[in-house]
């Protein structure tokens, strides 16, 4: 027995105006529920003028609370069928969640079962598979229309079914209900179990996500298992998925970092931050104290580090100030005040009252200057390769990132020039400062100084 449903929502609230299920036994439709739902929030106009369906409309509507034992009775031991399934069953899952309840049916997607019973389509949307298959739409973007419509669809494939590919779909262990409606099971199945970065692309073959992974398949995999609604939203527009392996998990988590700042994802928003515009740098006033400021990045010659706005800037600087004990008016964080808020607070050892000798804070804000560059100017980090025949290094210059490469165990390097032959370029950024400085804090035994960079010849390179 089988449920096909189709829902209307909200859009971004995701909550369900209109509700339609068609009970199926194979042959023949055996029941029938459909009704507007009240969402107890208002419909977003571009929502109205693609379904018709008003706030009016649903102003005396039942609310979800009031048909959810219909919908629970009606879908009872039915299998859960639906045009990108997992669509539907989230949002009517949630619902019942919110409630205190739990809603759980095995999965049908009919978008699935047609790019596998009626391949090589251009598109596999509703409105072009009915278009493909002469299946009448009566009211489109309406619950009832669409299921109805579904209810066709569902019956051709059922007769195209000749090689038992429901039953498989319905098997636990295929994985077929889980995945974006979009993405062919072969493509999950072919992801490597290595470490390495991983890339969502949609129908345009644009690259939507980029992420890092331990096993890139098992990572994969969790995206599709995430109810988050950016997830869920992500999952549906992914077509493909495509990866590379980097056999050491530090040199995925710096090939993410240039790879979203290169690409920008769309749901990429994290790290995808604009051009640096801001700097960190230091000076020594009158007093003889040192000051750790902000500005402009083209009205500073050195700075200490750089940052794409004045938010991000001051998080740092708080997170620095909070760590070393630093008073809070010497980092201007806190300005025309003669004693900063931390004093008060017993966080600010009392630069700003002058009860701290000028050379004891220096002493901690040097520090905090430290903590930002590395012990060593010119080493690199030695990794695990991709295979067992070769090893993964990045490589640091005169203090600052160059990129990372790969190297035979059987090849001796003897200058920095046959490391830079091998190395696959990339740019530092804050992202991975912060990266590098954390992994060097933990992992002191991966650095390999390089003490042959001396020469005028090798610093060309640079």
């Amino acid at each position: 027995m089988y449920a096909i449903v189709d829902i209307e929502t909200t859009g971004h609230s995701s909550k369900i105006t209109e509700i339609s299920i068609f009970v199926y036994d194979g042959e023949k439709v055996i029941d029938e529920f459909t009704t507007l739902v009240n969402p107890e929030c208002n419909i977003p106009p571009f929502i109205t003028n693609l379904t018709g369906i008003t706030n009016s409309m649903v102003g005396n509507a039942p609310k979800f609370y009031e048909i959810a034992k219909k919908v629970a009775e009606i879908t009872q031991d039915t299998i859960f069928v639906a045009h990108n399934v997992n669509f539907d069953y989230n949002i009517i899952q949630k619902e019942f969640k919110d409630l205190g309840f739990e809603f759980k049916r095995k999965k049908l997607c009919t978008i699935r079962l047609s790019r596998k019973l009626i391949p090589n389509l251009r598109s596999y949307s509703l409105g072009a598979l009915c278009i493909t298959q002469n299946i009448v739409i009566k009211d489109r973007h309406r619950a009832q229309g669409d299921a109805e419509a579904t209810v066709v669809l569902f019956e051709k494939l059922l007769q195209l079914d000749t090689q038992n590919v429901f039953n498989s779909f319905l098997n636990p262990r295929s994985k077929q209900s889980t995945l974006p409606p979009l993405l062919p099971k072969k493509t999950v199945d072919e992801l490597s179990e290595n470490s390495g970065v991983y890339y969502f692309k949609n129908e345009k073959n644009e690259t939507i996500y980029v992420g890092k992974a331990k096993n890139i398949k098992q990572r994969v995999l969790s995206h599709f298992y995430d109810k988050t609604k950016k997830e869920i939203t992500m999952c549906l527009e992914t077509s493909n998925v495509s990866y590379v392996e980097t056999g050491s998990e530090l040199l995925a988590l710096l090939l993410e970092s240039s790879e979203i700042k290169k690409i920008f994802p769309k749901y990429n928003r994290a790290q995808r931050r604009a051009q640096e515009s801001i700097g960190l740098f230091t000076y020594e006033d009158r007093d003889g104290i040192l000051h750790l400021a902000y500005n402009r990045l083209k009205l500073i010659t050195s700075p200490l580090m750089k940052f794409s706005n004045i938010t991000e800037c001051r998080i740092f600087m708080e997170n620095l100030c909070e760590e070393f004990e630093l008073c809070p008016k010497y980092c201007h964080l806190q300005t025309n005040v003669s004693t900063c808020f931390h004093y008060q607070i017993k966080k600010c050892k009392g630069i700003c009252k002058d009860e701290e000798p000028v050379e004891s804070y220096n002493l901690r804000v040097q520090k905090s200057i430290d903590s930002l560059k590395f012990k060593t100017e010119n080493f690199i980090i030695k990794e695990t390769g991709r295979t067992t025949n070769e090893y993964a290094y990045v490589l640091v210059i005169n203090g600052i990132y160059k990129g990372f490469g790969y190297a035979s165990k059987k090849k001796k390097i003897t200058s920095v020039a046959d490391y830079f032959d091998l190395l696959c370029a990339q740019k530092e950024n804050n992202d991975v400062r912060r990266i590098l400085n954390a992994y060097v804090g933990r992992n002191s035994t991966s650095i390999v100084p390089l003490d042959y960079v001396n020469t005028p010849f090798e610093l060309n390179f640079f």
